[in-house]
């Protein structure tokens, strides 16, 4: 077995055999899709573990967080957890998630923007961390009683080189206190006397994939005088390190990334404990998803069109953000790809396109199961049943073996909350 000459966008354990066939995990992609079906999201265990490994090393034990809004369920949630990260979750049913999975409270720390009564009611009671985003949010608490560790959000004014709807650091945003405007010096202290409370650091996110390391440099520069005069014993520099999604992109590794924001620090004379909270970067790159081609259809002198049995229920990042893919055949995952065609789902949208602009052999053909990389992050959650289109099943792939942690939704689903 050889590595695929040309997919280092792949897992890491991705490998082609001496006939072109790809796999992931020891398991051949087209078997897979034979026996479970078409959508499907795969991925390699191996990687995901390596990732959050690698982000223990470069941060500490106790120091680096797994921001499971990019992928969660049950199986995602015990991995990080055996591997060191604790777990960063965003809403209730997330930490509903998360603590079916086994992991602890005390390695849980809870986010969003407009958290409920019930939702900090439960943090409080179990012992969650809560990173605090507004006046009101302190409000609730108090009104709760009990005694909460928190990390008060900050805005520090640092606009990202990121798509602006996952640019989150600006001074127009919907998260935090803003810095400018002395909402977080006065949040820190109403959090550091408040009887509901117990202040332990503060916390600044400034968007995602962001490839540029100097912006989170930038975030370090703006916080330093605060996070000083606040003498907290944490700060928390959130996530977003982006990854590559299509050819010709580089990013910096979990490694570098942390190096930087821990010389940033080191410059600018913070002593407090600096933690992280990547989500991206652990998952994107591990999963691939699975499609098998149904329809191809020429608009002469204009483009082709490859339809698929899936699209933007299963990854609406390309009508977001306008993200851009890969895509391959498993068949064939060393052969040229000197044909341009624009890969698009089965929904009733003309917006449903997968890939716009992607490179495939010359004979691809219906019927053939096709690949795009680097789907490990916010495919699977954010999928939804939009034309009432089940959603697919996540497949981890490991030494041989591959084992569905969450099943193939099915008709009967789509009818199971109907009153």
């Amino acid at each position: 077995m050889t590595a695929p000459v040309g997919h280092n966008l792949l897992p890491g354990t991705a490998a082609v055999d001496g006939r072109g066939r790809l796999s992931i995990g020891g398991v051949d992609l087209l078997d897979l899709a034979a026996e479970i079906g078409t959508p499907a999201f795969v991925y390699d265990e191996a990687h995901l573990r390596a990732r959050c490994r690698e982000a223990v090393g470069a941060f500490g034990a106790g120091n680096v967080a797994y921001a499971s809004k990019a992928f969660l369920c049950r199986a995602m949630a015990q991995l990080a957890h055996e591997e060191g990260m604790h777990v960063d979750v965003a809403t209730g049913g997330e930490l509903y998630v998360a603590l079916a999975a086994g992991v602890p409270p005390v390695s849980l720390v809870l986010h969003g923007s407009n958290k409920s009564e019930d939702e900090l009611r439960r943090a409080v009671d179990l012992g969650v961390r809560i990173v605090v985003d507004s006046f009101a949010e302190l409000d609730r608490l108090e009104e709760i009683g009990g005694r909460a560790k928190v990390l008060v959000r900050i805005t520090p004014g640092v606009e990202a080189h990121t798509h602006e709807y996952v640019m989150t650091g600006q001074v127009d945003s919907k998260f935090g206190f803003g810095l400018a405007s002395g909402e977080a010096r006065r949040a820190v202290e109403r959090a550091r006397h408040s009887p509901a409370t117990e202040l332990v650091g503060v916390h600044a996110h400034i968007g995602s994939q962001i490839f540029i390391t100097s912006s989170f440099e930038k975030a370090v520069d703006a916080l330093a005088e605060f996070v000083l005069a606040a003498d907290v014993p944490e700060l928390c520099l959130g996530g977003g390190l982006g990854v590559p999604y299509v050819a010709g992109e580089e990013a910096p590794s979990i490694t570098e990334w942390a190096e930087t924001l821990k010389a940033a620090c080191k410059a600018a004379a913070i002593t407090a404990r600096v933690t992280a909270e990547p989500g991206r970067a652990i998952v994107a790159a591990a999963g691939v998803t699975l499609y098998r081609v149904g329809t191809i259809k020429d608009v002469p002198s204009v483009r082709t069109y490859v339809s698929v049995d899936g699209g933007m229920s299963d990854n609406p990042r390309p009508v977001l953000y306008g993200s851009g893919y890969e895509a391959f055949l498993p068949r064939a995952a060393g052969a040229e790809r000197p044909r341009r065609v624009t890969i698009v789902g089965k929904h009733c949208e003309s917006g449903d396109v997968v890939v716009r602009d992607a490179c495939v052999p010359a004979d691809l053909a219906i019927g053939d199961v096709l690949c795009t990389p680097v789907t490990g992050a916010y495919g699977h959650s954010m999928a939804s049943n939009y034309n009432k289109v089940p959603r697919p099943p996540v497949v981890f792939v490991r030494d041989g073996n591959a084992r569905v942690v969450v099943r193939r939704e099915t008709f009967d689903d789509l009818l199971r909350l109907d009153a």
